[in-house]
Order: structure tokens, then C-alpha cells, then sequence
């Protein structure tokens, strides 16, 4: 079981290093193809990040990725993560009226928003066990992973001390695929 593990990480590894080094990603336009990307993301991060076992209330409990109703990667996810698992857990989108509900949620997406709301949700959610997404914004500090669009790509880089705070941990497979890894990113 542990050798099956290991295989399908392997696995799901190389396939967020194809889609970094992809043409899909190489040149990012405006609308679908950037969403397209960024769902992909959101859900081949599972795999190299922990959670604490608190966060799932049994062994067969769902997956949150979660995003705003008016989000318009939600679509996109409901494909791209269909019969997906992580591990043990199928893995669920979730649609939020607010940004108040991350509660229960293993992923939230914050997507482009920058309002006080956004760093509000970051600070009442710091401590639990979310691995916050956001797109880049200097506005807005505090998520653990920021897509920032580079050179035509979608990249991200990754804030470890919020990670810490939230206490999930980060593969070193992820951190090196990171064009930043450091505190408050």
C-alpha cells in the first residue's frame, strides 16, 4: 500500500512538473487558459502537502477544495477533479457565499480578490489547518500559496511561515517547484 502511495505521488509530481514546463502554460491569456492552469494547480497541490489528522473527522471523509460561488474556476475544478482522490479522500468542491465559511475546507482559493475581506478571512483562518491560494497581490499577505503570472506562465511561490501558522506542511517536492519559498510572500 505504502509502495502504491509512493508510485501515484511519483506520479502526480511529474505531472505538475509537465504542466510548469508545458505550452499550455507558456503562454497565459486572459480568461480560460490562466483559469484552466490555476484549477489544475489547486488540486496537484494536495498530494505534497500534510494536514494534521484533525483535519478530516474520518479516514473517509471528503476533500474540500473550496472557491467562491462566483468564482469562475468552479466549473473548471468540478471537471478537472472529477474522481479525484487524495489519498483515502474523494475530493468535493465547494461552493462559499462568503469567504466566512472557509471553515471545514483542506483548500480555499481567495482567487483575485483584494478587499478587506480577503485579509480579514487570512487572519481569522490563520491557525487553521487550510492551505490558503491566492492570486498575487501586494494588497493581500498572508496566503500560503500566490499564483503570480511570470514571463507568460502561471508559477506560484509559497509563504512558509504561514504554512507553519496553519500547520500544514509543504513537501520539499512543491517547495522546489516554488519561484519564491520564504515568510510573507
Amino acid at each position: 500500500m505504502a509502495l502504491r502511495s509512493l508510485y501515484k505521488q511519483r506520479r502526480t509530481l511529474a505531472a505538475l512538473i509537465c504542466l510548469m514546463a508545458s505550452g499550455v502554460t507558456a503562454h497565459v491569456q486572459a480568461g480560460a487558459p490562466e483559469s484552466a492552469v490555476k484549477a489544475t494547480y489547486l488540486y496537484k497541490f494536495a498530494p505534497f502537502v500534510e494536514w494534521p489528522a484533525s483535519a478530516f473527522p474520518s479516514q473517509s471523509s471528503p476533500f474540500y477544495l473550496c472557491v467562491l460561488a462566483n468564482e469562475p474556476l468552479g466549473a473548471m475544478l468540478d471537471q478537472a477533479t472529477s474522481g479525484q482522490r487524495v489519498g483515502e479522500h474523494r475530493i468535493m468542491v465547494r461552493r462559499l457565499g462568503s469567504m466566512e465559511g472557509g471553515q471545514g475546507c483542506h483548500i480555499l482559493y481567495l482567487g483575485k480578490a483584494a478587499d478587506k475581506s480577503t485579509a480579514e478571512t487570512l487572519r481569522n483562518l490563520k491557525g487553521a489547518p487550510i492551505l490558503t491560494v491566492a492570486d498575487q497581490n501586494p494588497s493581500v499577505r498572508g496566503a500560503i500559496i500566490q499564483f503570480v503570472v511570470q514571463d507568460g506562465r502561471v508559477r506560484f511561490g509559497i509563504d512558509t511561515s504561514a504554512a507553519a501558522a496553519n500547520g500544514v506542511t509543504i513537501s520539499s517536492k512543491l517547495l522546489s517547484l516554488a519561484i519564491s519559498i520564504r515568510p510573507g510572500v
